[in-house]
């Protein structure tokens, strides 16, 4: 790796230590600190233990020194044991529950702040992405990496410390050793490096094959098409492609690992310490047969750990941060919509002006609204009319301030809209989406959306998006199966009405439908707008719709065509003016007639 990349995986650890600190403090000191504490019995009885048995044993007398030794030994580690087991099997599994909430929320709390435009933009959705998917891992990655990499310092400096009291030379082999080690481990971290990104174009269609066959969206599709067998085929070559990318990564990693690990371990710690120490233990007596093996244990551990340190860690620290990198540059996203002071809130409609507004959105050059304008009186019924990319919705996502205008301004009541405190203005409004989504919870919060409501109001707004179906519980009816294996599961026609039902719950001057009857057959769609009709009296609503039989009702009817308003009117009079909408109203009537 690079100096500058490892500089910036090394902040990344710090910064996801921190991070682990600041939620859950007891989970980094006790999961560093017990480690050490549970390593440090073994890693010192291959050393010091083994050497003071082997010298009692070699002066052959005084044996008892041996059990008072191996009692105190045991009786060290089951109290360590105890200590260890107790943090891992109790305190730990509650600890990573804590640091999971707080990631989560983290993350949820920073989604829920940043502008709605956002979502347009891949690299902050991948990274959203990731960070939900793999952060909580990846956080307790870092830290188990940390453990590790302080439990082999550790061990390296309290053997090395042994040795250098027995014989220092030896020092000078480990070192040796390890001077050949690093630059090696080094080279195999690069290589893993170039060998994961090698793999990620290939992973990432490995991850689409999956998605194919094990979500119900493709599930009809391959069991009525030929379409499994040219997928399978897809498959197969991209496991061909896998196995030869990889192959000349492996080649270089195992060679790799063979001069790191086998050749200096071979040469200088088996061989040239077993001779040296050998020498002095038999031939000149300058050291006891526990020196011996205290000495040779010693430096085959402290290689190890270099090893361990060089390679595993190495590899291990620069995929970790990469990952939280991601995590951090999606924290550090800045919203760019303003939020102004204003917090009006509306009991009636007042009046709505789109003033020469236009838009492109973010990245673009293009226009998707040119120059638009209109006003909408009070308690009026606005429909957007027009083909698909005509601009419908955009225009009312920008009336919600989900974007923000490119050139002109919207006002209501004469206010400019981006004088607003957003998540005042949004409750003047109510909405209901083509996209909608239902929630694992009550048929009443699905409609108020909240845990709390009123069960009449609930009812009413029910009646008003002509939802009559008897439910076991009514209201309090749990609406799908993520939380309750007997969850209602609705028709797409009922999970609108129930979609609409909000639009109706919620206290506000404004209604914004796009899309309100796409689901519902003819029949169900006229009794949807009768309702719908006498329940807004009170609002303001602004309606899009592709059935233009739902825009009979609209006081005001606007025709869109490439961002543009082309025709304006009522029902009869656009009609009467006999053009695009006329012969689009025709045009649908001919598939009733």
């Amino acid at each position: 790796m690079k100096n500058k990349e490892k500089t910036k995986s090394l902040k990344n650890y710090i910064y996801m230590l921190k991070f682990i600190s600041k939620h859950t403090p007891f989970m980094v000191f006790g999961y560093l600190f017990f480690d050490v504490l549970s390593n440090l019995p073994w890693t010192l009885s291959n050393v010091v233990l083994l050497r003071y048995i082997i010298d009692v044993a070699t002066e052959g007398k005084d044996y008892y020194r041996v059990a008072v030794a191996l009692g105190l030994f045991v009786a060290f580690v089951i109290i360590t044991n105890l200590c260890t087991t107790l943090f891992y099997e109790v305190s730990l599994p509650k600890q990573k529950e804590k640091l999971y909430f707080a990631i989560y929320k983290t993350i949820y709390e920073k989604a829920a702040k940043m502008d709605y435009e956002a979502y347009d933009n891949p690299e902050y959705y991948n990274d959203l992405v990731l960070a939900m998917n793999s952060m909580n891992e990846r956080a307790y990655a870092v830290l188990s990496n940390t453990q590790d990499i302080l439990t082999n310092i550790i061990g390296v400096v309290t053997i090395g410390a042994v040795i250098l009291t027995i014989d220092p030379i030896c020092l000078v082999f480990v070192a040796v050793c390890v001077s050949i080690m690093v630059p090696i481990g080094r080279l195999i971290a690069k290589v893993n490096v170039e060998r994961t990104e090698a793999m990620t174009p290939l992973d990432r269609k490995n991850l689409y094959f999956s998605r194919v066959f094990y979500l119900q969206d493709y599930a009809k599709e391959l069991r009525l098409s030929g379409a499994g067998k040219m997928i399978e085929t897809r498959y197969n070559k991209n496991i061909s492609d896998r196995l030869k990318t990889i192959a000349p990564y492996l080649t270089k990693q195992w060679k790799l690992y063979f001069c790191q690990e086998c050749l200096p371990m071979t040469l200088l710690i088996y061989l040239g310490i077993t001779l040296l120490m050998g020498y002095k233990a038999i031939v000149t007596k300058e050291v006891g047969l526990g020196d011996f093996a205290a000495t040779f244990n010693g430096a085959s551990s402290i290689s190890n750990s270099v090893f361990a340190i060089t390679s595993q860690f190495a590899i291990s620290m620069r995929e970790n941060g990469l990952y939280v990198e991601k995590f951090r540059r999606f924290m550090n996203a800045k919203e760019k919509m303003i939020s102004g002071k204003k917090t009006t809130i509306y009991e009636n409609p007042v009046t709505i002006k789109f003033d020469n507004v236009s838009f492109k959105y973010p990245g673009t050059d293009k226009y998707v609204l040119k120059n638009v304008n209109f006003e909408i009186s009070p308690y009026k019924k606005i429909a957007l009319v027009g083909y698909n990319g005509a601009g419908k919705t955009t225009l009312t996502n920008l009336l919600l301030r989900l974007y923000d205008v490119t050139e002109g301004a919207i006002t209501i009541n004469g206010v400019n809209i981006k004088e607003w405190d957003i998540n005042a203005y949004h409750r003047n409004f109510a909405a209901v989406f083509q996209d909608f989504s239902l929630f694992g919870a009550t048929l009443g919060e699905n409609v108020s959306m909240d845990d709390s409501h009123e069960k009449e109001k609930v009812e009413e707004a029910l009646n008003a998006a002509d939802f009559h179906r008897e439910l076991p519980d009514g209201t309090d009816s749990i609406l799908l199966r993520e939380f309750d294996d007997d969850g209602v599961s609705l028709s797409g026609g009922e999970a609108q009405k129930i979609a609409i039902a909000r639009a109706f719950y919620k206290d506000c001057p404004f209604a914004v439908l796009d899309e309100p009857s796409a689901n519902l057959d003819p029949v169900a769609e006229y009794a949807l707008n009768q309702s719908m009709a006498k329940a807004a009296d009170r609002k303001t609503v602004i309606f899009i719709s592709h059935r233009l039989s739902t825009t009979v009702m609209a006081d005001e009817i606007y025709m869109l065509e490439n961002g543009e308003i082309i025709e304006h009117g009522s029902h009869d009079e656009l009609m009467a003016l006999d053009g695009k909408y006329a012969y689009m109203f025709r045009l649908q009537a001919e598939k009733y007639v």
